[in-house]
């Protein structure tokens, strides 16, 4: 089921698509690796319980939509007001402009903002837990550390397919700008469709 989701583009594989294409192909992998190390306190906050807050509580998960929307519309107006940035140096190994732990950081900063993520691990892990096996949270941890597992791999494979596309941009400093504002569209894009979905449903 963890695979059949997430292997299903969604709000992760575009943001790791838009990062992708901004940063390249290690600026991409950071990301897939911040965004999943995001993921997992939120495998323990909800193993803890303190998912159901936030899964059923409006205010909680509004805040947490809207700061998660932000930052990624924040992350998309960066890439596109740096889209010059190392255009010059079009034709060499794509590695981004910033250094590997903000990138690490700003995925993690993504991924722990990421109510879907809560919604799906309070609703749906839970389901798959043997309650007469008994240390309920070390299965919903395992269960939500196998989910980070799947998602890394999926997510490693479209941030490789994006950068791969890039490179083939980044034979000419026009291409790769206008690139680097495709992610960087994407990301807004995603940004607001988040703000505005449904806090219920």
């Amino acid at each position: 089921m963890s695979f059949a989701l997430i292997v299903i583009p969604g709000p992760s594989v575009l943001f790791v698509i838009g990062r992708s294409l901004s940063l390249g192909r290690r600026g991409g992998l950071l990301s897939v690796l911040g965004n999943e190390l995001g993921g997992l306190p939120l495998v323990v906050l909800v193993a803890a319980g303190v998912g159901n807050l936030v899964a059923y509580s409006a205010p909680a998960f509004l805040a947490i939509k809207l700061l998660g929307a932000l930052y990624l519309i924040y992350l998309g107006v960066q890439a596109i007001v740096h889209r010059r940035a190392g255009a010059g140096l079009a034709g060499s190994a794509v590695g981004g402009d910033l250094p590997g732990w903000r990138t690490v950081l700003q995925g993690a900063l993504v991924g722990v903002t990421n109510p879907k993520t809560v919604v799906f691990f309070v609703a749906v892990l839970p389901q798959f837990v043997n309650r007469d096996g008994g240390d309920v949270p070390l299965q919903m941890i395992t269960l939500g550390l196998i989910f980070t597992a799947i998602a890394f791999c999926c997510d490693a494979v479209w941030a490789l397919i994006a950068s791969s596309a890039r490179h083939w941009f980044a034979t000419s400093p026009r291409r790769l700008s206008a690139v680097r504002s495709a992610g960087g569209g994407m990301l807004i894009g995603m940004g607001a469709a988040a703000a505005l979905m449904p806090t219920k449903g």
